[in-house]
């Protein structure tokens, strides 16, 4: 992989990239960067493509806004229109997983002109709900859902940066395949769900005596050593743009994503757990008719793209192959 610095909608964007061929984008999640795809970047390489990923808005070596109104969908869909520009690419496909799962749906949806395929990975294409979505997550007294505690500009940050180590490693290992697994048998906490109003996110989640499989000490390491340098304000600023999206959003009522699409989650994505998850993505053909298929990988929690590697980077070569070479079919 190399490495380099493109100006892109306004900003300094990082990108890491790997091979020549038709362009393909990969859009990383929180608390992730680029480097989350390091082994897509390599498999696509090797298949015949150019693989991109860069670091998003507010992460890694690119710029990081103060303005928490300039990190809405209209604005990061912006950024990746203008990274296309920058690499002077008419088109590309949009791979994204968590957050970059979110960003890939509504750059398909805005510009199809631009991303002529979309692989999204844990989340589904959503319609724009009634009311915004603030005013649905639950909250009791004593809790209140992860998205409601990550709205206070600097409170999340207070406990998410106190040890950027454990921060990681707990959040890491507690949306991967391997404590949904002990989720079953022992209640382990999901990170992605309820948070104590006196106590904050951490302190429920279990310190792994070993890391997982896919994540070596390496790895965390090149995390920390990022989040330690840039915080997380830059990440947690898109949860504080869900009502704004919303209200920006209303605009594209009753339009369809009309490009082909992918969907894959891991069988233990703690997205599943979130109520009525499963219908939505029965549903998607609705908002998706070019759908080609959902898959669920087995043995695999939140973060795909690193913990099934091998499957993930399979699944998108064989879909990138098929949009590039027309032998596409629903």
């Amino acid at each position: 992989m190399s490495s380099r610095k493109l100006a892109a909608n306004g900003l300094n964007m990082h990108i890491e990239e790997s091979g020549e061929g038709p362009l393909v984008l990969f859009v990383h999640g929180f608390p992730e960067t680029s480097y989350a795809w390091r082994h897509q970047l390599e498999a696509l390489a090797a298949a015949g493509f150019h693989a991109v990923a860069p670091d998003m808005r507010g992460y890694g070596e690119t710029d990081s806004p103060t303005d928490i109104a300039r990190y809405s969908t209209f604005d990061l869909v912006g950024d990746l229109v203008g990274l296309l520009d920058a690499l002077g690419c008419e088109s590309a496909v949009i791979v994204g997983n968590d957050w970059g799962s979110t960003l890939a749906w509504q750059a398909a949806l805005m510009r199809s002109d631009r991303f002529k395929g979309v692989v999204s990975i844990g989340a589904p294409m959503m319609g724009n709900p009634p009311v915004p979505p603030t005013h649905l997550f639950p909250q009791t007294d004593d809790e209140f859902f992860y998205t409601l505690y990550f709205q206070e500009p600097g409170a999340a940050e207070a406990e998410l940066e106190r040890d950027v180590g454990s921060t990681l490693r707990k959040i890491l290992f507690s949306a991967s395949f391997e404590a949904g697994a002990r989720r079953e048998g022992d209640g382990t906490p999901n990170p992605f769900s309820m948070v104590s109003r006196a106590k904050g996110l951490l302190a429920s989640l279990p310190t792994p005596e070993m890391l997982p499989q896919w994540l070596s000490e390496a790895d965390l390491a090149h995390y920390v050593q990022t989040f330690s340098r840039t915080g997380f304000g830059g990440g947690l600023n898109y949860y504080r743009n869900l009502d704004a999206n919303w209200s920006l959003q209303r605009s594209l009522n009753g339009m369809k994503i009309e490009v082909p699409a992918l969907y894959m989650v891991g069988e233990q994505d703690v997205g599943l757990a979130m109520p009525g998850m499963r219908q939505i993505i029965d549903a998607m053909p609705q908002l998706v008719p070019k759908l080609r298929q959902s898959l669920v990988i087995p043995d695999c929690g939140h973060w795909a793209p690193q913990e099934r590697p091998y499957e993930v980077s399979a699944a998108v070569i064989a879909f990138a192959q098929s949009v590039n070479d027309g032998s596409w079919r629903i």
